[in-house]
């Protein structure tokens, strides 16, 4: 596999997957990318959202296509010579990826090392399971298993509680403390700028900030940028 899982596609004062743009260069480079919509942030839809990934790629030559605008999403898969999976709701995508009959191809296709990147949503989908996302829950979904690419959980998005804060409701800490009440698997917290590239087996942090490793009854660990060793 080939993966490049950024926690965001922003980052503040920058414009639109700027701050990865010499990483998606390297990925893309000469190949036809199919973009997926379906995690709609704010809503958006599918035309409008897939325009913003076409408009800065094609400034460094490379093609985007959304995955609705071929015949099928088997024509898609078929064409896809990277995949490009963007940030929004993770409840709607994962819905959305099982109704269209998009997740087996997407996962074979992934599997046989066609490059994917993700972005927020798009990295929850690459994990264990979709249980440490941030979003709502603002439709039904088969199931809270993900992908399986990686053999963790991720946490895009991550914020660091900090002293003094009148903030009652929970930290990203404490949910995750909760999610581990119930669930095993390890969590990576993702701070903004940060990202992974992972053949499956071998994950590297990249970026300004180091990561924070979330082990069920075990203590938090700060990660350097490098191979995750935990």
């Amino acid at each position: 596999m080939n993966l490049l899982l950024a926690s965001t596609s922003t980052v503040h004062g920058a414009p639109y997957l700027s701050y990865l743009r010499d990483e998606w260069s390297r990925l893309f480079a000469g190949r036809l990318v199919v973009f997926v919509p379906y995690a709609r942030p704010g809503g958006m839809s599918w035309d409008d959202y897939t325009a913003r990934p076409k408009a800065v790629m094609a400034e460094a030559g490379i093609t985007v296509r959304g995955v609705h605008e071929f015949s099928s999403v088997a024509e898609a898969a078929s064409a896809a010579e990277g995949w490009f999976v963007g940030g929004g709701n993770t409840f709607v995508l994962r819905r959305t990826l099982r109704e269209s009959g998009l997740e087996p191809l997407l996962d074979a296709s992934v599997r046989s090392g066609t490059p994917y990147m993700g972005s927020s949503a798009g990295i929850n989908i690459a994990g264990l399971s979709i249980g440490t996302t941030n979003d709502m829950p603002i439709v039904e979904v088969p199931t809270l298993d993900a992908m399986g690419w990686i053999p963790f959980n991720l946490n895009p998005h991550y914020i660091d509680p900090f002293e003094g804060s009148t903030h009652m409701g929970e930290t990203r800490d404490q949910r995750i403390a909760e999610f581990h009440a119930f669930n095993p698997q390890s969590v990576i917290g993702l701070r903004e700028g940060s990202w992974l590239t992972s053949n499956g087996r071998d994950h590297v942090l990249h970026g300004p900030h180091s990561a924070r490793i979330f082990r069920a009854g075990l203590p938090v660990i700060e990660h350097p940028q490098g191979p995750l060793s935990f």
